[in-house]
């Protein structure tokens, strides 16, 4: 079993949280999942990784992969 696949709920949580704010940045994810900025640095490889495609701008900021 890959690592990603025993996190999934959380990378799910993750993900939706990121689509339902595009553009937030990291802290603000932290902080709103209850979890440390250094766990979200750890996590987005592993959530490229399970197949959640994300875009990080030059200022930081998250947003979901559209693929257009």
């Amino acid at each position: 079993m890959t690592f990603w696949s025993r996190k999934q709920t959380e990378f799910e949580e993750m993900y939706e949280m990121i689509c339902q704010r595009p553009g937030i940045k990291s802290a603000e994810l932290a902080r709103l999942l209850g979890v440390s900025r250094s766990t979200i640095a750890r996590r987005l490889p592993s959530l490229e990784e399970a197949g959640y495609l994300l875009y990080e701008d030059d200022r930081g900021r998250l947003w979901p992969f559209s693929g257009k």
